[in-house]
C-alpha cells in the first residue's frame, strides 16, 4: 500500500489528454517527478507547460509508444534523470471499430501497436528498473497501472480489433500482477477498465501514423465511428475522476478499477456463458433499440 507520492516519480503515457493527463494533474498536486509522454507535441507541450507551472519536475518526450527503439530510449533517460520510477502509467491507447474482418493490416498494426505493444515495451523496460531499486532499499514501493477497457472484458460487435487489443491487456496485466506477487512484496500492478467516458480516445484517427492516410474507412467503421462518439460524449463520469480512482486504487493495492461498476452485469453474463457454454449472450439485452439500429445500418435496410 502507498499513501505518500511526494517527490516519486511517475511514467505516464498518453500524458497529453484524457487518463493521462488528469493522473498527472494528480501527480503534480502530490508534488511529484512526472515524465510526460505523448505522440501528440501540441498536446504534450500544453501538459508540459501546466505541469511545470504546478511546480513538478518534469521530462516530456513525443514518443510513439509502439517503437521498441523509441521506449528503450525514454527508458534510459528516465533512469538518467530520475532514476527508477515509482509509478508507471501505461495508458496510451487508440481507438477503432468497424467488422472485424474489413480492418486492414495496417489498422491491426497501428492499434495493436499502440494498446498492447506500447503496454509490453512499458512493463519490459520499466519493471526491471523498479524491482531492482526494491531490492536495493527495502522500504522502496512501486506500482504500475495499465489502462484496459470494459472492452477487455467485453466482446461488442463492430469494435473487434479494440477489443483484441484490450482483452490482452487484461491478459498482461493479471498476468505481471501474479508474477510480480512471485517475487516481490514491494511493487504491485493495477489494470484499469472504463467504460465509456469522454476523453480523446474517440479521435484517435488525428494521430493515425502517415502512412495509412490515404485509407478510406469502410461503412462499418464509419458507423463504429460515429456510435463511439455519440457513447463517449454521453458518459457521466470526467476523465478527472477516473484517475482519481487510479490513485485510490494505487493507496489501497487494488487490481481491477472500473470507472462504471454497473457494466459489470454484462461481464457476468459473458463468464456464465463461457462456463455453461452456452453461445454468447446478445449484447443488447438490455438496449435492443440500438443493436436494432446497428444491424439495420450495417445491412442497409
Amino acid at each position: 500500500m502507498i499513501s505518500d507520492f511526494k517527490n516519486k516519480t511517475a511514467v505516464l503515457t498518453g500524458a497529453g489528454s484524457g487518463f493521462g493527463l488528469e493522473c498527472a494533474r494528480i501527480g503534480a498536486a502530490h508534488g511529484m517527478n512526472l515524465v510526460l509522454v505523448d505522440v501528440q507535441q501540441d498536446a504534450l507541450d500544453a501538459a508540459e507547460a501546466e505541469m511545470k507551472a504546478a511546480g513538478a519536475r518534469v521530462l516530456a518526450r513525443r514518443v510513439d509508444v509502439s517503437d521498441a527503439a523509441q521506449m528503450e530510449g525514454l527508458a534510459a533517460e528516465v533512469q538518467q534523470t530520475f532514476g527508477a520510477p515509482h509509478f508507471v502509467f501505461n495508458n496510451a491507447g487508440v481507438g477503432s471499430g468497424g467488422l472485424i474482418w474489413e480492418n486492414s493490416i495496417q489498422d491491426w498494426e497501428w492499434v495493436l501497436g499502440v494498446n498492447l505493444w506500447g503496454v509490453v515495451h512499458g512493463v519490459r523496460l520499466f519493471t526491471p528498473m523498479m524491482l531492482a531499486a526494491a531490492k536495493a532499499d527495502p522500504t522502496w514501493r512501486g506500482h504500475i497501472v495499465n489502462t484496459a477497457s470494459m472492452a477487455g472484458l467485453l466482446n461488442a460487435p463492430n469494435m473487434g480489433i479494440y477489443n483484441v487489443s484490450k482483452h490482452a491487456v487484461v491478459s498482461l496485466s493479471e498476468t505481471l500482477y501474479q508474477d510480480l506477487k512471485l517475487v516481490t512484496d514491494q511493487l504491485s500492478a493495477s489494470v484499469l477498465c472504463p467504460y465509456f467516458v469522454p476523453t480523446g480516445i474517440s479521435h484517435s484517427q488525428r494521430n493515425r501514423p502517415a502512412g495509412m492516410a490515404d485509407e478510406q474507412p469502410t461503412q462499418s467503421q464509419l458507423i463504429g465511428q460515429a456510435m463511439g462518439e455519440k457513447a463517449v460524449k454521453s458518459g457521466k463520469v470526467s476523465a478527472a475522476q477516473v484517475a482519481q480512482m487510479v490513485f485510490d486504487a494505487i493507496t489501497a493495492d487494488r487490481f481491477y478499477i472500473y470507472s462504471h461498476p454497473r457494466a459489470l452485469g454484462n461481464a457476468q453474463q459473458r463468464f456464465d456463458a463461457i462456463v455453461a457454454g452456452t453461445n454468447p449472450a446478445d449484447p443488447f439485452a438490455e438496449r435492443p433499440d440500438i443493436g436494432m439500429g446497428l444491424r439495420a445500418a450495417l445491412r442497409g435496410t
